[in-house]
């Protein structure tokens, strides 16, 4: 069968993060009908995966089967050069928790000063996966390359955008205008080739 998406479909987003289906909701151009995985009151699934498209893939599946409805999910984070990578697929267990970001960006901040880091170049990963209920699974990853600026700048975007410079821009991703940033961001990337792959 030829896996499609129809306009005004009801889709769960695999995430408990505002921030996330926000963007996420913007990025799908309003087309479907949302409900976050949080709303409906579903656990989150322990991420056992090594990768960003393994977690993704492990979301979306969880949600589209406890829900019976097709899922989308997203596994993105950040991946600094001169940290080997990391935080990478702990992205979001570097902030604790309490999810708290600013926590996480000092983290990064004191390793590369413990590494006594001269090369601050890092970039976003997303994973993004489209799971129906009991049956296939789409999943595509974009990525988008930068460099770290400390102190963080700008309250606008989540988790790591104010310490991210995509290349070629002055603003990080946390002080850019939300249709900026989506217009060029690792989730636009990769929901481009989802795009392309169902719509």
């Amino acid at each position: 069968m030829a896996l499609t998406l129809e306009s005004g479909a009801r889709l769960v987003v695999a995430t408990h993060n505002p921030g996330k289906a926000r963007e996420l909701a913007e990025i799908l151009e309003n087309r479907f009908d949302l409900v976050t995985a949080g709303e409906l009151g579903l656990g989150e699934p322990e991420e056992t995966e090594s990768t960003f498209v393994g977690n993704a893939l492990l979301k979306a599946r969880a949600a589209a089967d406890a829900t019976g409805l097709v899922a989308i999910a997203d596994d993105s984070g950040l991946s600094v050069a001169a940290l080997d990578g990391q935080p990478g697929i702990y992205s979001a267990r570097w902030a604790g928790p309490g999810k708290d970001f600013s926590v996480a960006m000092k983290k990064v901040e004191a390793r590369l000063e413990e590494a006594g880091a001269e090369d601050f170049s890092a970039w976003f990963t997303s994973a993004l996966a489209v799971a129906w209920p009991n049956g296939p699974a789409v999943v595509v990853e974009g990525r988008i390359d930068g460099t770290l600026t400390f102190p963080p700048r700008g309250d606008r975007g989540f988790g790591y955008d104010p310490i991210f410079l995509p290349e070629g821009h002055a603003e990080t991703f946390g002080e850019m205008a939300p249709a900026q940033k989506d217009g060029m961001s690792h989730r636009a990337r990769a929901f481009a080739k989802l795009k392309a792959a169902l719509l």
